[in-house]
């Protein structure tokens, strides 16, 4: 969609959309699923309790100002659904509903909306949810297809790539009613979800290479499309900084756990890799209608697109999980940690001679 949609194509949908008979919602129980900050994951059911659900979510467009890179300076105006790049992880089961309820704030600066891959019609919703300051509008769309999904900013034209190249995405996992399950049928269980949205950002520069500031949010919108023709970020980083994911805000796990790592790119390809570990079960593409690939050393992400993948650790340790673009991992951001606990086991590693000169 490289420029707005005409007025009167709109104009049309609408009237189609208006002329649409009521849906039946019998038989169908409201519940609210309250977001939570990337990387974590809402409260859910891995298998579907009782029928169907209407699950209720709220999303705030939030301008706000980030840094991105502390030892640089650098900092971006972010665009973000309630304050966070990614966007929360939202989670449903297949056959529910997902109404979103999508609010601008009356000090926002842009118009914003929301297109959800997971979903079927109208631009992915973005066509109908368009709120400018101060409004809010509720979606509602039927969960039809199980997997991961990207969902993100859209209002049109060269808005696009602005919005989202400044945070405004984030995923939709919509889990099968009887769960995951590898390719014989059996099920798969995780005990934690790592919740991981990769950002390029491509941020302008002062002639002495030093990162451009601006006072609010939109003053570099000139600035930044002329950066982003360059097709070269300046950061690819992990949940909107450098560092986001390593040090003492590391993802936390122990031997034994097993963890689903949910990872969105909505616009560049990618390539996770854990350090140490493997992809047992990995849904390169996303989808948990088939069967996952088993014990991938690296995966592909598609720009434009969420995948997952499941290992249960074995060694304690720092697990290193980067694009193996390894320019992007070590240079330009791309990388967290896990720590996990445990006893170490010789059988599988084992440091048989410690360092040591040698005579030739």
């Amino acid at each position: 969609m490289p420029a707005r949609v005409p007025e009167k194509l709109i104009q049309a949908e609408a009237e189609v959309i208006s002329k649409a008979p009521p849906v039946d919602l019998s038989g169908y129980t409201r519940v609210r699923q309250e977001m939570v900050a990337p990387p974590f994951a809402p409260v859910h059911d891995q298998v579907a309790t009782g029928g169907p659900k209407i699950i209720e979510i709220t999303l705030e467009t939030t301008e706000r100002l980030m840094t991105v890179d502390a030892d640089t300076g650098a900092e971006i105006w972010a665009l973000t659904y309630n304050g966070s790049v990614p966007g929360p992880l939202i989670i449903a089961h297949e056959g529910d509903y997902v109404e979103v309820t999508l609010r601008n704030p009356v000090d926002s600066v842009f118009e914003h909306n929301i297109d959800f891959h997971s979903s079927t019609g109208a631009l992915g919703g973005g066509g109908l949810t368009h709120v400018f300051p101060g409004e809010e509008t509720v979606l509602r769309w039927k969960a039809t297809k199980a997997g991961v999904f990207t969902y993100h900013c859209a209002p049109g034209g060269e808005m696009i790539p602005y919005h989202v190249c400044h945070g405004m995405n984030g995923t939709v996992m919509v889990l099968p009613r009887d769960g995951l399950k590898d390719g014989k049928g059996n099920p798969l269980r995780y005990d934690e979800v790592a919740y991981i949205g990769e950002q390029d950002y491509y941020l302008p520069r002062n002639e002495d290479g030093t990162y451009k500031t601006y006072a609010v949010a939109g003053d570099d919108y000139a600035d930044s499309l002329e950066a982003m023709r360059s097709l070269v970020p300046t950061h690819s980083v992990f949940n909107g900084a450098v560092g986001a994911l390593t040090g003492d805000k590391a993802l936390r796990s122990k031997v034994g756990s097993t963890v689903l790592m949910i990872h969105n790119q909505a616009n560049r390809d990618t390539r996770p890799h854990l350090i140490g570990g493997h992809g047992n079960f990995v849904w390169e593409a996303g989808s948990f209608n088939d069967a996952p690939a088993t014990n991938l050393e690296t995966w592909l992400i598609r720009g434009g697109s969420s995948g997952a993948a499941m290992y249960t650790f074995e060694q304690p340790g720092v697990y290193a999980y980067v694009n193996h673009n390894l320019i992007e991992a070590v240079l330009l951001g791309a990388t967290a940690h896990f720590v996990v606990e445990g006893e170490w086991n010789n059988a599988l590693m084992e440091q048989v001679v410690k360092p040591h000169s040698f005579e030739t």
